[in-house]
């Protein structure tokens, strides 16, 4: 027989519990017996109901959100279905990073899960494996021979499910438009289940992600926090983690223990966002919030005057009253309290100012500050915030589109972590694929993040920031077992998921392979000091100007890589340099330099670093955009013919990049410390563009000579599915300009330089398309021009992101392909047949058009990214599976780009030198340029 607990106890302490629990009730029974009898004397039973619940409903608002007491004895997650119990799996011999001790916790051994939870994690107990196999008779065993294995990566900012992928008129539900503040929206009534994003996601090691309304508004209404996967009841609420009890009306049991609420508030945002919807000042948005939270506080004032009355037993002063409430402003209400975690929209100084004001003034914590791109200026400031510092959510390198941005940093993750502030790395999906999350915080370990502080910004950090510190964002047993594999070094370029377990169901059809292929150590970062101490100096405008010499001395290094002869490709002209003597932006000597390094020379170490060509960048309108929403920093668009007529001014022009070039910006100049020693650039606009040009972005204007590489590069066409007018209409046009057909005075005017004119002055045609079918199309175009004039029509398709359907067809036609998107995205119809790569598809658009025989180059789109294009190519790299070697990567942003452009000339041999390591790896810095082009050294060091 069982005995009591009391009866196993000492004699004096079985008298001490028994007369502390008899005067504990007595106590209880004393001071609610009043309650008690007024309640049935003097009223009903249904006022008794009625006035308990009341009660407990005063209770609840003042309860703090959190996990229940006895949420960690749980032995099944809340969140499976009957039809979702899994089988347990065993991850044999990893090395796990648990994200405890700060991020520094890293364990060499094993991993169960089952039932959603994690079980065991660590040097597991023989006893305990088999202990699971007899009890379940099934145990799924994964060796994953030492591979990294973390907690799955948690989005503190996306709107994936409300901006949904592919862009269409029903599933854009991230903003609306009807007022400045609107707390009683709520993002999980816009969320689509059909999102191509979230399979994207997931092989990206996204596991979690917080849903936020969008940025049109000050206060965008209510967010909501999901699991990626897919359910078996497939509905958004399905999809979600912990929603408040408040989801579905007031009526439930007020005796729980509260869960956290989630909410999007917005400042004045320059160029976009509410100025741009509503025509408010930063003066209109300050008086929209305190005036908002004014109302809340009257209402939660009035509440808390109510339950006072109640918890007072005045019950006959509210009589005929009810407990007020507003279901507009109940969630706002909740903020004041302390029990909503408010992620704010925030870039600059002046209203993180704003903000922690209002914190201040009506006494509410902030959970996160977002974007955030000035608060490395202000931490000070961020740590007088109502309620202690939030987390800071940024970017890594995503700047400069808007004034409010432009003083933005790569620094700034580093300089907030120094400070003690908490550093999140967000994704904005769709701003930047959430897929590659992780990405974000790789750069901003290689800008000088602490290794365990950039790997706790996209896991435990978000993960407490949102509230749900408890049960995600870690591996510990216990909590959710959200878990990622990945193939090398999760801060390492281009690392990628073996496998992603979300609840512990395994997320990614993949054939089994978990053998860990890339580094297993963290990359050795570069020395960032100061420009980390320039970029706070000069308030993120740093002076990026190089210091160019006559001549210098490059020693340690490693291989020297040139461009071979007759455009032929890069190669490695010597494997161990060691040293590399130039003058005049020429190399003059290599490994036997000694009369030269006898001479009054600079000398730079690179450290096991490489020299390597210079690289090319297309795609993104360098030296034609500054500030992409400021009007006036920016070229502009030409004008399409197809949407009007042309203006009588024009003629018969056709608009050259050249004529609007602008020198000296921080994107370009940014682009020429990243490698690029050359930038292409097209018009901006849509159809018919113009004509691109050649450039050195390290020239400080358009008069120093050699500025201009190739005056005009190639005419360029755009055919989508976007336009205004119809894909059939774009491709009549372009066969009108062509053959000359049809009446159109617009056809007309643009025929008298048509293309095949064009073409005869060896310019060759460059047409933006992303759709396999309209590719085809132009593959036909071409041949039935060819068959009619006996002239090549010579046609590079950029973009191509549907190019891998129909790349044989596109090898025979002798078309180049300039691939713009190094991470696909269906971010449009035209666009949602991407071969997504690894861990999707085997091949990625590159290798697959490599295979097939197709000349390819790489661009980016993006002029903020331009100065990444060396890692753009290092994706590719390593992402291929062997099949592209460190030459061919080289050339895919250079001599395979320049074919694909119609560059017959031979191109400047300008050389970048890198210091610490590789070209592709997050090991090296360019600290120099021998630029052949303007005839001298520039050195960033």
């Amino acid at each position: 027989m069982g005995s009591s607990p009391l009866a196993t106890r000492p004699p004096f302490r079985r008298w001490a519990h028994l007369v502390l629990f008899t005067i504990t009730f007595v106590y209880i029974l004393f001071h609610s017996s009043t309650f008690i009898s007024s309640a049935f004397s003097q009223s009903s039973p249904q006022e008794f109901a009625r006035r308990s619940q009341i009660l407990s409903k005063c209770a609840y608002i003042r309860a703090k959100p959190g996990p229940p007491p006895n949420f960690h004895t749980r032995t099944q997650s809340d969140r499976l279905a009957d039809s979702e119990n899994t089988t347990p799996i065993l991850v044999r011999n990893a090395t796990i990073w648990t994200a405890a001790n700060d991020g520094h916790e890293v364990l060499t051994g094993d991993l169960l899960m089952h039932h959603g939870l994690i079980k065991a994690i660590g040097d597991i107990p023989l006893s305990l494996i088999r202990q699971f196999e007899l009890k379940n008779r099934k145990l799924e065993v994964i060796d994953v021979h030492g591979a990294w294995v973390t907690p799955g990566i948690v989005d503190l900012h996306s709107h994936i499910g409300v901006g949904s992928a592919p862009q269409l008129n029903g599933a854009g539900d991230t903003n609306s438009r009807k007022a400045p503040i609107l707390p009683w929206l709520r993002s999980i009534d816009g969320l689509n289940t059909h999102d191509a994003s979230y399979e994207l996601a997931m092989a990206g090691g996204v596991t979690t992600a917080q849903i936020l309304p969008g940025s049109a508004n000050n206060i965008g209404g209510q967010a909501f926090i999901i699991k990626l996967r897919p359910t078996a009841e497939r509905s958004p609420s399905s999809m979600l983690l912990e929603p408040p009890y408040t989801l579905n009306g007031s009526h439930f049991d007020h005796t729980l223990t509260p869960r956290w609420r989630h909410m999007k508030s917005l400042t004045h945002s320059q160029g976009e966002n509410p100025s741009r919807v509503y025509g408010m000042t930063r003066l209109d948005s300050g008086w929209n919030f305190r005036a908002a939270y004014d109302s809340a506080r009257k209402l939660r004032d009035a509440q808390d005057d109510f339950c006072a009355k109640v918890e007072s037993d005045s019950w006959d002063d509210l009589a005929g009253k009810i407990f007020p409430e507003e279901l507009q402003w109940e969630s706002l209400v909740d903020v004041l309290r302390g029990r909503v975690k408010l992620a704010v929209h925030c870039y600059e100084a002046v209203d993180l100012d704003g903000i922690v004001r209002l914190t201040n003034e009506f006494e509410f914590p902030v959970a996160s500050f977002h974007h955030a791109g000035e608060t490395y200026l202000v931490p000070e400031l961020l740590k007088k915030t109502w309620g202690g510092t939030p987390a800071i959510a940024l970017f890594a390198s995503n700047f400069r589109k808007k004034r409010e941005a432009y003083r933005g940093s790569e620094f700034a993750p580093r300089v907030l972590a120094e400070h003690g502030i908490d550093v999140v790395m967000k994704s904005d999906h769709p701003v930047v694929n959430s897929r590659y999350l992780l990405h974000e915080a790789a750069q901003a370990h290689y800008y000088g993040l602490d290794p365990a502080l950039a790997l706790l910004s996209v896991t435990y950090t978000p993960a407490t920031a949102m509230g749900m510190g408890h049960r995600i964002g870690m591996l510990k047993p216990g909590y959710d077992a959200d878990v990622v594999i990945w193939s090398s070094h999760p801060l390492s370029l281009a690392s990628t998921p073996a496998q992603v377990y979300i609840d512990g169901i395994p997320q990614l059809s993949l054939p089994g392979h978990y053998i860990a292929k890339g580094p297993t150590t963290p990359p050795r970062t570069p020395n960032f000091d100061s420009e980390k101490v320039a970029a706070v100096v000069h308030e993120g405008i740093p002076p990026l100007e190089p210091r160019s010499v006559k001549s210098a001395i490059f020693v340690n290094v490693s291989r020297l890589y040139v461009r071979g002869d007759d455009s032929s490709g890069v190669m490695c002209v010597s494997e161990q340099a060691g040293l590399v003597g130039v003058e005049d932006g020429r190399v003059v000597c290599v490994g036997q330099c000694s009369d030269f390094a006898e001479g009054d020379v600079d000398t730079v170490n690179l450290e096991g670093g490489a020299i390597t060509p210079g690289l090319t960048s297309f795609g993104a309108p360098l030296g034609l955009v500054e500030i992409r929403l400021e009007p006036s920093t920016n070229d502009g668009s030409v004008h399409n013919p197809l949407n009007g007529d042309l203006p009588a001014i024009l003629g018969d022009t056709i608009m050259r990049a050249q004529d609007g070039l602008m020198f000296g910006g921080q994107n370009l100049l940014l682009a020429y410390h990243g490698g690029v020693t050359t930038a292409i650039t097209a018009p901006s606009g849509t159809f018919l563009q113009g004509v691109s040009t050649a450039f050195s972005p390290g020239a400080a204007h358009a008069s120093v000579e050699n500025a201009s590489v190739v005056d005009e590069v190639a005419l360029h066409v755009g055919i989508s599915m976007s336009s205004r007018v119809g894909v059939s209409t774009q491709v009549a046009a372009l066969r009108n300009m062509l053959f000359g057909r049809g009446r159109d005075e617009v056809l007309r005017s643009v025929r008298k330089v048509s293309l095949s004119s064009c073409i005869e002055l060896t310019l060759i045609s460059i047409v933006d398309v992303e759709s396999a079918d309209i590719m085809a199309t132009l593959l036909r175009l071409k041949d039935e021009y060819e068959a009619h004039s006996g002239r090549e029509l010579r046609m590079t398709f950029a973009g191509a992101t549907e190019a891998h359907i129909i790349a044989h067809e596109i090898a025979r036609a002798g078309v180049s392909v300039i691939v713009t998107q190094s991470k696909p995205y269906p971010s449009t119809w035209e666009q949602r047949r991407i071969l997504a790569g690894p861990p999707i598809t085997q091949e990625s658009l590159v290798t697959a058009l490599l295979k097939a025989g197709v000349n390819v180059g790489i661009g980016v789109v993006d002029e903020s990214n331009a100065r990444n294009t060396r890692f753009e190519a290092g994706w590719f790299l390593f992402t291929s599976n062997g099949f592209i070697d460190r030459t061919t990567a080289l050339a895919l942003a250079t001599t395979n780009l320049e074919k694909a452009l119609g560059i017959q000339r031979e191109m400047p041999q300008d050389l970048v030198a890198y210091r610490g390591g590789d070209v592709f790896e997050f090991e090296a810095k360019a600290v120099g340029v021998i630029s052949e082009t303007l005839g001298r050294i520039d050195l960033f060091v």
